[in-house]
């Protein structure tokens, strides 16, 4: 039992001194006259890939200098302060359940990765060659960062999720048009609701034809101006979007729509006939991401984008086929 317990304290302290790090630079990065904000932002390289992997690095470089451990430990003991720090940052209001899914899955790997090569580099460099690649790995995210900013790439990406309703084409066009106020039983669940996304709740509809405005509302005061640049009746509905009302209460300010990260840019519904009373219907949209690692960003955009889209197509559907 004393033999598990002088093996638990170096991890546990290790842990512990990856965790305080993590938390110095995510609450560094909080205050704009930080050194640490002055070199690098939450959004970026630096920060989502090598602070959480220098969290790791740290972890198993302290605890394997003092007792041998194994390769799983290695592996395992990053999580702790990954975890943590992710949750602390939430409980403290730095970030909403929505970064912190999103921060998740990367953070993870990153920090097994570093857990790993801080491993070895304890166990198989001298002690002062140790300490040097140990004083690098710490920096890393600061000499990152001040290389990359001002390098965010803009991307556009296009989401298209459809639906097939037994309905004729013109009952379906009266419920895309416009969408009255939507009951909260008549949502499906869904993933984006449980991390925080808000959820649709009408869509009015100025006048008909070209120009038309619409008013998407959402909960938590979120509000959506969609003017209407395409009228097909029966056929297609268009609009561009632009986010109006969007509270600072509503949504992370990292994936704030119409902000610096993201947005959404247009969209489109298509209905497509299959016989006299099923159509299929299409629902198209295009949002904006501007990050510095898109190939990531967009693989969870799009998804809460398919998802919102599924959880709207599906309300339009038990709306057109209630007898």
């Amino acid at each position: 039992m004393n033999n598990e317990s002088e093996s638990r304290a170096p991890m546990l302290v290790g842990a512990g001194i990856g965790l305080s790090y993590g938390l110095l630079f995510r609450i560094g990065s909080a205050f704009p006259k930080s050194p640490i904000a002055s070199s690098l932002v939450v959004m970026s390289w630096a920060f989502l890939f090598f602070v959480p992997f220098a969290m790791g690095f740290v972890t198993s470089f302290w605890m394997e200098r003092r007792r041998r451990y194994r390769l799983a430990d290695w592996m395992l003991a990053p999580l702790l302060p990954i975890i943590f720090a992710g949750l602390a940052a939430v409980l403290v209001n730095l970030e909403g359940y929505i970064c912190l899914v999103f921060f998740l899955p990367l953070g993870i790997i990153l920090g097994v990765l570093g857990g790993l090569i801080g491993g070895l580099t304890a166990r198989q460099l001298s002690k002062l060659r140790g300490q040097a690649v140990f004083a690098c790995v710490m920096v890393l995210p600061l000499v990152v960062g001040f290389g990359e900013q001002g390098r965010s790439q803009q991307e556009v990406r296009r989401v298209e999720s459809t639906i097939e309703i037994e309905a004729a084409p013109d009952v379906v066009w009266r419920n895309i048009e416009r969408v009255p106020a939507i009951a909260p039983k008549e949502l499906p669940k869904t993933w984006t609701q449980r991390i925080g996304f808000p959820r649709p709740i009408e869509a009015t509809l100025s006048y008909e034809g070209l120009g038309g405005v619409r008013h998407a509302t959402f909960e938590r005061g979120v509000l959506f101006i969609e003017t209407v640049d395409v009228w097909e009746p029966e056929r297609k509905l268009a609009f561009s979007i632009h986010a109006d009302k969007i509270p600072a209460t509503a949504l992370d300010e990292h994936v704030t729509i119409g902000g610096k990260y993201f947005d959404v840019l247009h969209g489109e519904y298509r209905t497509e006939p299959l016989d006299a009373a099923r159509v299929r219907l299409h629902l198209v949209s295009e949002h904006r991401v501007s990050t510095d690692f898109n190939w990531y960003a967009h693989l969870w955009t799009d998804a809460v984008m398919r998802d919102v889209q599924r959880e709207i197509l599906q309300v339009i559907r038990k709306r057109c086929e209630k007898k």
